[in-house]
């Protein structure tokens, strides 16, 4: 069961992920959630604070997410091209409703507000975990050192199908492999 503070969380991530932060009014979020202003107000005295701790829920509720995913990868015995061909069906199943943009205008709000940093830094180190577990199992040398480019390659592509409306032909099966095998089996640059 919801209870008033997460529903108020959850009916601001939906504004933000509908009309962004500047949308973003007690007014809106109150009637959303179904609560008065007062009760708003008293859950969140501030719309840092509300951020904040909108962006801490949907870290807990990514960080289960994935470590679902981690606890499933880590008895995986796959190549690095299959992991790289499961990652890019699982970004072509994903949908692009306020759910995805939602984090996405967080993300950049917290690069203005240093408040939000420590939230942020939570989602992230979820996303660091599982490919460095992805990467553990792939037997990838060094991964604690190529899996934040992983996360980033895969946020950037992300980001590219929102914003270009694209779902499909994006290449994240063959980048990922690039990036891995690249990772794994350095040229030597001194030559």
């Amino acid at each position: 069961m919801v209870n008033t503070r997460e529903s108020i969380l959850r009916a601001a991530l939906r504004v933000i992920g509908e009309q962004g932060v500047p949308g973003l009014t007690n007014r809106r979020i109150a009637t959303d959630a179904g609560v008065s202003l007062g009760t708003l107000t008293y859950h969140f005295p501030s719309q840092t604070e509300l951020l904040r701790q909108a962006m801490l829920l949907f870290a807990e509720n990514e960080t289960v997410k994935l470590r679902g995913l981690v606890s499933a990868n880590k008895a995986s015995d796959i190549t690095v091209e299959e992991a790289a061909a499961a990652v890019e069906r699982v970004l072509e199943r994903m949908t692009f409703g306020t759910d995805e943009i939602a984090p996405l205008e967080l993300y950049l709000q917290a690069g203005r507000d240093p408040d939000l940093r420590d939230a942020t830094q939570r989602c992230f180190a979820a996303y660091d975990e599982l490919a460095l577990t992805v990467l553990r199992a792939l037997n990838v040398a060094e991964p604690q050192h190529i899996a934040p480019a992983v996360v980033a390659l895969i946020a950037g592509l992300q980001l590219r199908r929102l914003a270009t409306g694209t779902k499909t032909g994006s290449p994240a099966a063959g980048a990922l492999t690039m990036l891995i095998r690249g990772a794994d089996h350095p040229k030597d640059v001194t030559s």
